[in-house]
């Protein structure tokens, strides 16, 4: 326990400010905290800052270390370098889809000008178009996480697959492959093994 010592001034006055009793509660429970608020506040913000910044270049770099915690794990990066690797129909769903969508809105917005025959055609072409992407990329993904799974086994036989991974795969194989994070870190082709 750490003991002021004894004002020698004139008048017995200690020659400084009392101190705020929350600062000298972190004080005394915290010694290494910076007795400064704004210090305390400043280096906290830059230690913030410094994670930030690593896991903004994990996710284009895929540095293991410093990806967040959906990402880490062999059998995370097995299921992103599989999905980045292939060809699928599934990363251009939300293409397919805004087209669907721009059907059925020029319909809405032309309905009197179109011939009703004309738009029972469109309506059904822009409803089987989105219906059947979204059954063809269930089965796609279905398939995909199948064989993932069997090579992950193959391959890593002492490693456990994490509870979500199946969505996790679903999920990176619907986005295109620019627009995934953390970047695709294989080609075309280039499958794990």
């Amino acid at each position: 326990m750490h003991v002021e010592p004894v004002s020698t001034t004139p008048g017995g006055k200690k020659g400084r400010p009392t101190p705020k009793r929350k600062d000298a509660e972190a004080a005394r429970i915290h010694p290494l905290v910076p007795k400064d608020r704004k210090e305390a506040k400043r280096a906290a913000r830059a230690a913030r800052n410094a994670r930030f910044d690593a896991e903004q270049r994990a996710l284009v770099t895929g540095e293991e270390k410093y990806l967040p915690a959906r990402d880490k794990g062999a059998a995370r990066r097995f299921v992103r370098d599989y999905v980045d690797a292939r060809h699928s129909f599934s990363e251009w769903i939300l293409a397919v889809m805004m087209v669907s969508i721009i059907l059925i809105m020029l319909l809405s917005m032309l309905g009197n000008k179109i011939p009703l025959q004309y738009q029972a055609y469109l309506l059904y072409g822009s409803s089987i178009l989105m219906y059947g992407s979204f059954i063809i990329t269930a089965v796609e993904s279905f398939l995909v996480w199948r064989k993932v799974k069997r090579t992950f086994a193959q391959a890593h036989p002492r490693d456990d697959i994490p509870s979500g991974t199946g969505y996790y795969t679903f999920s990176r194989m619907i986005m295109p492959r620019r627009w995934r994070s953390p970047r695709p870190q294989v080609d075309r082709g280039q499958f794990p093994k």
